[in-house]
């Protein structure tokens, strides 16, 4: 913080107080419901320290707080909600395919020790895979993706999720377990712009990105370039799913309901 505010960038209330609430939510878990414990991550030790300290000045209550070393990829980007991408365990939040995909896209540096911490196999099996070079590390992704969502979601859902990314990647055809953008009729109406599918799929955040998505050549219509940012899609032309893509791994289908 302090380096923040000599460098006279903005801070918010929230994030100038965060330890503060961190520490009052603690304090107040272990008056309400009597938890003892708090778990993080290593760069939340001041915060969880400050609600123990808080609980103990108040409550006369003991806590404790663990933490454990971030989990970062190889380029030390942080793996969490915080960050972009975020890896939700919850189906409802991010399907089973898109967690497959997930694993399947990791770097080449981390497949090795991913591994390691997130499936069950045997460290030397680990070792093997993580040290292959060329295509073969690819084959060691798709083990990685496979293993770790069938922990999740089960065997069979990790193997519809690798059917489908070889349905679309490598035969260029549509998936049955791709993230799907169901419109009926009255919301299609007169038609729907392309911009607003892109959208509402998921594959962007606001039309301004969709835009610039087109304009930048990174956009697909079933496998097409897409060019025209002003395109309508009309209700006929849903009579088979379209698949919508941004750039060359996420991908979406678009579906008339009933």
């Amino acid at each position: 913080m302090k380096s923040r505010l000599d460098r006279e960038q903005s801070l918010s209330f929230l994030e100038f107080n965060y330890m503060i609430l961190q520490a009052y939510d603690f304090m107040e878990l272990n008056r309400r419901y009597g938890c003892r414990l708090q778990m993080g991550g290593s760069d939340q030790w001041g915060n969880i320290v400050n609600g123990v300290d808080l609980t103990r000045r108040v409550l006369d209550q003991e806590v404790w707080g663990l933490t454990s070393p971030l989990l970062t990829t190889s380029d030390g980007k942080k793996m969490g909600k915080s960050a972009a991408g975020a890896v939700w365990l919850n189906a409802e939040m991010l399907s089973a395919y898109e967690f497959w995909q997930f694993w399947r896209n990791t770097t080449d540096a981390d497949v090795g020790r991913f591994l390691k911490l997130y499936t069950e196999l045997p460290l030397d099996e680990c070792e093997r895979l993580g040290a292959a070079e060329g295509s073969a590390i690819n084959d060691a992704k798709i083990v990685l993706a496979n293993e770790v969502t069938a922990l999740l979601h089960g065997r069979e859902a990790a193997q519809h999720a690798e059917a489908t990314a070889r349905e679309v990647f490598e035969k260029g055809g549509i998936g049955d377990d791709l993230p799907t953008l169901a419109l009926s009729a009255s919301e299609i109406g007169d038609g729907i712009s392309v911009v607003q599918l892109i959208v509402r799929s998921g594959l962007t955040k606001s039309g301004k990105e969709a835009k610039r998505l087109i304009a930048d050549k990174g956009a697909k219509l079933n496998d097409a370039d897409l060019t025209d940012p002003g395109l309508m899609i009309t209700a006929g032309d849903l009579a088979q799913p379209i698949k919508l893509s941004a750039g060359k791994k996420r991908h979406a289908l678009v579906t008339l309901d009933g």
